[in-house]
């Protein structure tokens, strides 16, 4: 166990995850729902992903993206629910100090990365709707190949200093973390530092990395609007829209969980842990299921595994 009376937070050698506080009769049933969603989280990514991989049709810029981002979403749900699940039945929940930092840089790391792969994602349906033509010249592979790494790069920049300023701090006055898994916010609340700085690097954070790929998905579905209304027939808007509206319900499922988790009154830590809930295991759960039950090209794809193994059957 750590000790926490030293004033340096290199004395702490592991830290307590309270995590989310229920009955303890209700416990395996809590184990139970993170276990069937993860279950459903690891069945429909890694259906995504092989079934991209597998069908020559979907080797398009579009399903390139969505294969990544499949790639991240199984990856950060695998960064935290596991651990969180063995926790939830065990009675010392600890997780060790380097644990920690390996998961909240993991996790910091896949949050950011998805936020630029949905704004490369808003990218090529721009330009696959207002420049049809030159889609094709555009949307290289290597551009596209450019694009995943470069998300990956600004994740992996934005982790390494929320985890530096994070990790500086001293933990004297305590270990427990009231979470279910190490995040910075409540570790700030555990430290005896001035904690200034870590709110001023990840509002910067915020500033200079999220708000650009807000503002590239607003800019790029205002061009897809006003090129879509242009279009006469009401055949041709359905068409042009339903290619946007699967990654459309991707980004407002995102958003809209990440904002339930940081706009949650901080005096109300049981209510942000129902929305980390909420980000961290329904969106990846439910991604699949909006890209296959929207997009015809994905339903194809799926009918004709299904129809080759009731032949092989």
């Amino acid at each position: 166990m750590g000790d926490k009376r030293g004033d340096n937070h290199s004395e702490v050698t592991d830290f307590i995850l309270v995590g989310i506080r229920v009955q303890p009769e209700f416990h395996s049933l809590l184990f139970l729902l993170f276990l069937i969603v993860y279950g459903m989280v690891l069945l429909g990514n890694l259906s995504m992903i092989g079934i991209i991989v597998t069908d020559p049709r979907l080797n398009t810029p579009m399903y390139f993206f969505l294969g990544n981002l499949s790639v991240i979403d199984l990856s950060y749900c695998t960064v935290i629910v596991p651990k969180a699940m063995v926790n939830i039945l065990s009675q010392k929940k600890t997780i060790s100090f380097a644990g920690c930092v390996v998961q909240l840089f993991l996790y910091a790391l896949f949050m950011v990365t998805e936020a630029f792969v949905l704004a490369a994602m808003a990218y090529d349906r721009f330009i696959a709707i207002c420049n049809p033509l030159l889609y094709t010249v555009r949307m290289s592979r290597s551009l596209c190949i450019q694009l995943v790494v470069g998300s990956y790069l600004c994740g992996w920049v934005s982790s390494i200093l929320q985890i530096c300023v994070t990790f500086s701090m001293s933990f004297c006055a305590s270990r427990v973390i009231d979470h279910f898994y190490c995040d910075s916010n409540p570790i700030e609340k555990i430290s005896c530092s001035n904690t200034f700085m870590n709110k001023m690097v990840s509002l910067s954070l915020a500033v200079i990395i999220i708000l650009p790929t807000i503002v590239v998905i607003v800019v790029s579905y205002m061009y897809i609007v006003s090129t879509v209304l242009k279009i006469r027939s009401s055949e041709g808007r359905k068409k042009a829209f339903s290619t946007c509206s699967s990654h459309l319900g991707v980004v407002s499922l995102l958003y809209g969980t990440v904002s339930f988790v940081y706009l949650t009154p901080p005096n109300n830590p049981e209510l942000r842990k129902v929305a980390s809930v909420c980000y961290i295991l329904f969106t990846p759960m439910l991604n699949p299921l909006i890209y296959s039950l929207r997009n015809k090209d994905v339903k194809n794809a799926v009918q004709k595994v299904l129809w080759k193994k009731n032949v092989l059957l």
